[in-house]
């Protein structure tokens, strides 16, 4: 299940930034409905995810696949593993194993093949599997249909700060805080996250624990005057 979402406060929206075309109508579609909506939004507090286990895709600016593969996410130590891989069958543009300690600020780029490593600091610990406690409720919708039972999701849309960033962070999830998709778009960016095949639990914990290989590596030094987030490894 996937849903295309932009939403926040009013800001510029330029067909250079969306690659032109369907996905540009697309989002200046949905941030019409989305507006209309938020006329009607309740005041309501962040929830926080459940722990999961499911498979994530990425989807770019001009609807390429740039990432697509199994995650494992912590909810309550906010520790995460996203795998994706250039051979499966979606053709996707990058090659990632990621194990991410968000609390941490430290994000492990891993290749397993060779036994190697990088670990990087991270400046930015926004990340589209949890809600952070400073997001902004805009509204409730439902896709799909609101009168036949079974044929309709109702969910929730949030806005995010992301400090440091020129963008917009919009995130969607059922009313049981299930993450579905987030939606971040910068001047130059535009990245979806889709979430699919969930289960409420970590199946294996192994995941998050660092390889022998990566541990007592000393984290890379972020150039001076930028800030490093989850986000930039999909740029």
């Amino acid at each position: 299940m996937r849903f295309w979402l932009v939403l926040g406060r009013p800001f510029s929206l330029h067909r250079s930034a969306f690659g032109g075309g369907k996905m540009y109508t697309a989002v200046l579609l949905f941030v019409f409905v989305c507006w209309t909506a938020t006329a009607h939004a309740d005041h309501h507090q962040p929830c926080r995810s459940p722990n999961m286990t499911g498979y994530v895709s990425v989807m770019g600016q001009r609807a390429e696949t740039r990432a697509a593969g199994p995650f494992t996410y912590d909810s309550t130590n906010k520790k995460l593993r996203l795998q994706s891989n250039s051979s499966h069958p979606w053709n996707v543009t990058l090659d990632l194993d990621l194990l991410v300690f968000f609390e941490e600020g430290i994000l492990y780029k891993i290749d397993s093949k060779n036994q190697s490593c990088e670990k990087k600091s991270l400046q930015c610990t926004k990340n589209p599997f949890a809600l952070p406690s400073d997001a902004t409720f805009m509204s409730t919708m439902t896709s799909g249909s609101v009168s036949i039972e079974g044929e309709g999701l109702k969910f929730q849309i949030w806005t995010t700060p992301t400090p440091g960033f020129k963008g917009q962070n919009i995130m969607c999830l059922t009313m049981g805080c299930l993450p579905l998709s987030t939606f971040y778009v910068t001047e130059s960016s535009v990245f979806i996250f889709s979430n699919m095949n969930v289960e409420l639990e970590i199946k294996d914990p192994d995941l998050l624990v660092v390889p022998s290989f990566c541990q007592g590596l000393p984290a890379e030094e972020t150039p001076e005057g930028t800030v490093y987030g989850f986000y930039d490894e999909f740029l």
